[in-house]
């Protein structure tokens, strides 16, 4: 996810970085004749970051090191080459400011001046926040118009502070007066500025989990700077691919196809033949095809993307998207080709990484995963050995994310395997990994996700109820309560509470889940009409027998459309319809492949009294 790197335990020490008369994304965002023709431009996207697959469960789209060669987190640049002259300046300057001396013109530029000599000559942030925000004052009370720009740049540099000494909400606050002090129609030093705040207001947002939110300021930048630059400017595809990897981490796909299609048509115009640009590109649009169900073109891309590297020779780019298509050949159910492209992987990997490298146990997994789909489950479980014991003593380096990523792929092995209980023990070690970083947030649900099930497989539904709970809380908190993974989170969590007999809050869970399946998954997807099954045995139990009618009668007749009337769940949704209607003292009017209004044969409608047990109630995972 763009911007979203797990803190470490013992914070680095705070770097930040401020050029000459700008901001660092100048080089992104000014015109080519503005820029100083001796400095290399920087990237704008980082690496596109591995993002959860879709389900809680199943961790395919997770591709060992997918993303494109070029790493890190994106960080505000805030340095003046040589602005150790400043050190020399600070000790003259008084401890104590008196308030009416911030009336000062003179005064902001100076203590900006000072705040960037703190940082250079690593004396420490708290000085250096100091500073920066005594010059953001002094600038608001004397600068006026003339020095907004240099008010901003001065809150820049409080919030990059900030952020590194993990006070995300001051961060925030400093980078939304940035972007106030600013406007874009004043000319390109202003939209300079502008683009760069909302950016950064856009990563700070993401490292406290609010993707929502982070989207929307990612969204305003790109569009001031095509509006400074042109909608065609390779800059510009940067930016659209650093958004698009945001639409996927939020499991928004179809926004995130766009963009990417763009940032394509970008670079195949401005950038020469197989660049590793196009190479970047195509590794993210297959990652979107992949999640959307769409194999054969994530393939493609895929494909396309090797050949682009093998050109360039990057050997341990090629091997992770080798590992990429052999995920693609695994959901096709292609067996020997799969096999084939993870153990090409897996030679690259060994010999450039050593054999106790993650990237080694990722491969690993993924043949587990593969000799257990077809049905050898002793080479699965050898394979799954082989990886935790990398997992148990990984090499110095081993990112949190890697290990606990592969820790959830081989839980989801062990639940097909039937061992629900040695699932829950990786899920909890890969829990207890992330659990304590906020920019893990969506990863740390869809453990917490999956240990629900795990839970409620071996009948511990108190502790699935809180797991799918804590999911369901960061899932909102995070801006993804609007993906059909969170309403398949909900429905799971409605049947965690119908085992507790908690029947009203189960029927909360599966109306909103019915809500936001209908609007991301359509009323004819199984996911959905699963909901709509619970649903109705919900109401059944509830007394509500007349809307548990109204709601089976909807379901036959869509099962009836799409599977036709000899589906044996067509035949389960007749038999719990027609017990529905005897207890009614109704009847069904049965025409082929539909369902017309029921008539009321009683006067009296009997109210039903539920004295089955829970299981019989016909609820659907």
């Amino acid at each position: 996810m763009p911007g979203l790197v797990a803190p470490p335990e013992v914070p680095p020490p705070l770097r930040v970085d401020v050029p000459d008369g700008g901001d660092a994304r100048a080089q992104i965002l000014l015109p080519a004749e503005n820029q100083d023709p001796g400095r290399e431009p920087r990237a704008a996207s980082p690496v596109p970051k591995k993002t959860p697959s879709p389900t809680p469960s199943s961790a395919r789209a997770r591709s060992v090191e997918r993303g494109s060669s070029s790493a890190g987190k994106r960080r505000l640049s805030l340095e003046r080459p040589g602005s150790a002259a400043g050190a020399g300046a600070r000790d003259l300057f008084p401890a104590v400011i008196d308030e009416t001396a911030l009336d000062n013109p003179d005064l902001g530029p100076f203590l900006l001046k000072l705040a960037r000599g703190a940082i250079a000559s690593g004396e420490g942030p708290s000085k250096a926040l100091e500073y920066a925000l005594r010059a953001s004052r002094s600038l608001e009370r004397s600068g006026g118009e003339e020095r907004r720009l240099e008010l901003a740049m001065s809150l820049h540099v409080a919030s990059a502070i900030y952020s590194g000494l993990g006070r995300h909400e001051e961060a925030v606050a400093a980078l939304e007066r940035a972007v106030g002090a600013t406007d874009p129609a004043r000319g390109p030093d202003h939209a300079l500025a502008a683009f760069s705040g909302y950016m950064q207001l856009g990563d700070t947002h993401a490292v406290a989990g609010r993707m929502e939110q982070s989207i929307v300021c990612y969204t305003k930048g790109l569009e001031i700077q095509m509006e400074a630059l042109g909608e065609g400017d390779p800059r510009v595809a940067e930016t659209c691919r650093y958004l698009a990897e945001a639409h996927v981490q939020a499991m928004q796909f179809e926004e995130a196809e766009k963009l990417c299609r763009k940032t394509l048509e970008i670079h195949r115009e401005h950038s020469p033949p197989a660049s590793l640009e196009e190479a970047a590109d195509r590794r993210l649009m297959a990652l979107i095809c992949e999640a959307k169900g769409d194999y054969e073109a994530s393939l493609e891309h895929l494909v396309l993307a090797s050949m682009v590297l093998i050109a360039n020779s990057q050997d341990v780019d090629v091997a992770a998207v080798d590992v990429g298509i052999g995920d693609t050949y695994l959901a096709l159910g292609r067996f020997d080709e799969a096999v084939f492209s993870y153990q090409k992987a897996l030679t690259v990997f060994k010999s450039t990484k050593g054999d106790n490298h993650p990237s080694v146990a990722a491969v690993l997994a993924r043949l587990a995963d593969l000799y257990f789909k077809t049905g050898k489950f002793r080479e699965s479980k050898s394979y799954c050995e082989n990886a935790l014991r990398i997992y148990a003593k990984p090499v110095p380096g081993s990112s949190n994310e890697d290990l606990a990523g592969g820790m959830m792929e081989i839980a989801a092995i062990y639940e097909a395997m039937s061992e629900p209980e040695d699932a829950l023990k990786l899920l909890q070690k890969a829990l207890k990994l992330l659990e304590d970083s906020p920019g893990q947030w969506s990863t740390v649900a869809g453990i917490e996700a999956q240990m629900g099930v795990m839970y409620y497989m071996v009948g511990r539904y108190g502790e699935a109820r809180s797991s799918f709970e804590s999911a369901v809380s960061k899932l909102r908190a995070s801006g993804e309560r609007k993906s059909a993974f969170f309403g398949v989170l909900l429905n799971q969590m409605g049947l965690s509470c119908v085992q507790l007999f908690k029947i009203d809050e189960a029927a909360a869970l599966f109306e909103e889940a019915r809500t936001v399946l209908e609007l991301e998954s359509g009323m004819s997807h199984p996911d959905t009409l699963g909901v709509y099954s619970n649903l109705a045995a919900t109401y059944d139990a509830m007394g509500r027998v007349e809307e548990a009618i109204e709601i089976l009668e909807n379901v036959l007749k869509l099962r009836e459309e799409k599977l036709g009337t000899a589906n044996p769940d067509v035949d389960d949704e007749k038999k719990r319809l027609t017990e529905l209607l005897k207890e009614a003292g109704r009847t069904r009017n049965r025409k082929p492949k539909s369902l017309e209004n029921l008539l009321v044969t009683n006067s009296q409608r009997i109210k039903k009294e539920v004295t089955r047990r829970w299981p019989g109630l016909g609820f659907k995972s």
